[in-house]
């Protein structure tokens, strides 16, 4: 689903030169669970960002779904975003007088959807996260943890081929975020494609492979459980 190789970002402050991603390369299989972790200052945040079609990177290539992405434009950049990426931010991003409902709508409603049937969706989206009893309250009225169930259930609603999970349990309880991971992991199980960017290990740990990044460099790259074996290695030799 994701092939990057040789991806670079690199900002320019007047003779300063930070390079915030530098020469990465991996691959995505549809359907992998991955983790991305590092310091304060790794480059996952901007990694995330080109992932997300919203910043492009200064060198390298990025193919999302055998579409390649690095050398779009503002408005090209746009469409892949709605039509392949569901955004699900550490913040929520909801609007806040605005019912569960109409939140989880919203995307649909940029579409073109008819009203019916985009709420009918919408129903059955946040009945799928638990909150069938929360549809007509606004995000104001609900918890962290509740805003967080119907920040993901509008990132499922244009079908996208690929979830990325901006530190979704960053602003959570405990709790919540154990309630958050269990859903995630669920649709992962379903078959979606899930990149998440995390600082905790214990959430990092929830996905199938982690991705550890360190001045803008991979420096790590397992399954979790067991180190990935590259392909000039024998299990013995790990």
């Amino acid at each position: 689903m994701i092939k990057i190789s040789h991806l670079s970002k690199i900002y320019k402050n007047d003779s300063v030169e930070t390079r915030a991603v530098d020469d990465v390369s991996f691959e995505v299989k549809a359907g992998e669970f991955v983790a991305i972790v590092g310091p304060s200052g790794s480059g996952k945040s901007t990694l995330m960002h080109i992932l997300g079609a919203l910043d492009t990177p200064t060198s390298g290539t990025y193919s999302l779904d055998g579409e390649k992405v690095e050398k779009l434009d503002e408005d090209e950049l746009a469409d892949i975003r709605n039509r392949k990426i569901g955004f699900v931010f550490q913040a929520y991003n909801l609007l806040p007088r605005t019912t569960a409902l109409k939140n989880v709508a919203l995307p649909l409603a940029y579409a073109g959807w008819e009203k019916e049937k985009r709420e009918a969706k919408a129903k059955k989206l946040l009945e799928a996260v638990g909150l069938a009893d929360r549809m007509y309250h606004t995000s104001s009225q609900l918890s962290g943890g509740q805003m967080q169930r119907v920040a993901i259930a509008r990132a499922l609603a244009m079908d996208p081929k690929l979830i990325l999970a901006d530190e979704p349990t960053g602003n959570l309880a405990s709790q919540q975020a154990k309630e958050i991971m269990e859903i995630l992991t669920g649709l992962n199980k379903d078959g979606h494609t899930i990149i998440m960017v995390t600082h905790e290990p214990s959430i990092a740990a929830r996905a199938k492979r982690t991705i550890g990044l360190k001045d803008g460099k991979i420096v790590e790259d397992r399954l979790n459980g067991y180190h990935r074996i590259s392909s000039n290695h024998e299990a013995g030799d790990i």
